[in-house]
């Protein structure tokens, strides 16, 4: 008897999450990878502006292969260092870097700059940081120089296969609207209402990545934004996290859950994949010894209270084992916290990935192309 028309889609996805443990991770060569956002996932591009939000100077780097500040807002590698292991492809380079080349390009590209927002205002008293608009104004600009080099059909191609992360979001909170006592923003909207500004103009940044070519895109919500260490130093209480930016983020993160599933209904395809980062965070938080964590309160490097205040520097100080730290520095999570985080955006259930795991996406998208 012919299988019915339901059941054979069924036995397909049955296939396509069998064949995900299979995958191998190198083919002739992985899909390209582009990164956007802020510090979390900026891999050097600010090293070529002339800003203070630069991670150019030691430690910075010093669990990094060549134990050397790279410009990434780590000790080592950062999450889309991991993701691009698991891509089985070298690290994307900065698109600022002077030393991109055809092969590099090929790989990908990082747009992404430490200090950015959502809003065009957020960041501002870092200067010269490339905001959400100039980085999708990068990303078009990629594509006319791969276009040059390999043809427009090659080129939409390569975009429309690739894998996209963006991550940002979080400064818009901590250095914009709760970034002193009364800000501008915070005068003028009730938290709501800029989180409600927030979605609406994050939705016009994703439709502008969808029109440029992005059909498989990785959005990461805000972190647990009040229990970094330079919040427990400004703003908590007896080591508390901040009550004002948890409830921010607690606002934030299920709207933009729900404006990617909106996204999503409209074009009538799953491209955007929303990463709740936030509870991945919060795992390590609320329960640090349980990932080998010795604490979540205390930056490795850093000074003052829990060394929150002020930037890492030489002059810092610093932990003799960053694996027993959360935070790297005021704002940042260490090398390890950043894999972990990889491993539930590969792996992890429904409640941490919507409304699938990369590894899932992998593998359908391994499966429709063979």
């Amino acid at each position: 008897m012919a299988p019915s028309s339901s059941f054979v889609p069924i036995v397909l996805l049955g296939l396509v999450l069998v064949l995900g443990a299979i995958v191998p991770r190198s083919e002739a060569r992985p899909r390209a990878f582009f990164v956007f956002g802020d510090s979390l996932v900026d891999n050097g591009n600010n090293n070529y502006l002339q800003t203070v939000a630069r991670a150019n100077a030691p430690p910075y780097g010093i669990d990094y292969p060549t134990h050397k500040p790279t410009g990434r807002f780590s000790n080592g590698f950062n999450i889309p260092d991991f993701i691009s292991q698991e891509l089985g492809a070298e690290s994307t380079m900065p698109y600022s870097s002077p030393d991109l080349t055809r092969e590099n390009l090929l790989v990908g590209a990082n747009f992404a700059s430490a200090g950015v927002g959502i809003l065009n205002d957020t960041g501002d008293h870092f200067m010269n940081i490339i905001k959400m608009h100039k980085q999708l104004e990068n990303f078009k600009e990629y594509q006319q120089r791969m276009s040059a080099l390999i043809g427009v059909s090659r080129t939409k191609r390569l975009v429309n296969q690739a894998l996209i992360l963006i991550t940002v979001g979080g400064n818009d909170f901590v250095n914009n609207y709760f970034l002193v006592d009364s800000t501008a923003r915070s005068r003028q909207y009730p938290l709501p209402d800029y989180v409600n500004l927030l979605i609406s103009r994050y939705r016009k940044h994703l439709q502008k990545l969808y029109d440029l070519g992005g059909r498989r895109v990785i959005v990461t919500g805000t972190g647990p934004i009040g229990c970094a260490p330079a919040e427990l130093a400004m703003r908590g209480k007896n080591g508390e996290c901040s009550a004002d930016l948890q409830r921010a983020a607690a606002l934030y993160n299920p709207q933009l859950e729900q404006m990617i599933i909106e996204l999503n209904n409209k074009i009538g395809s799953v491209v955007f994949i929303a990463a709740n980062t936030a509870l991945m965070h919060n795992d390590f938080i609320t329960n640090p010894k349980a990932y080998g964590f010795n604490t979540s309160k205390v930056a490795c490097c850093g000074q003052g209270p829990y060394n929150g205040m002020g930037l890492c520097l030489p002059i810092s100080n610093l932990c003799p084992n960053r694996e027993l730290h959360v935070f790297w520095d005021a704002f940042h999570p260490t090398q390890k916290a950043n894999q972990l985080v990889v491993q539930q955006i590969m792996s992890g259930s429904t409640k941490y990935m919507k409304p699938m795991n990369l590894s899932t996406i992998l593998a359908i998208d391994h499966f429709h192309q063979d």
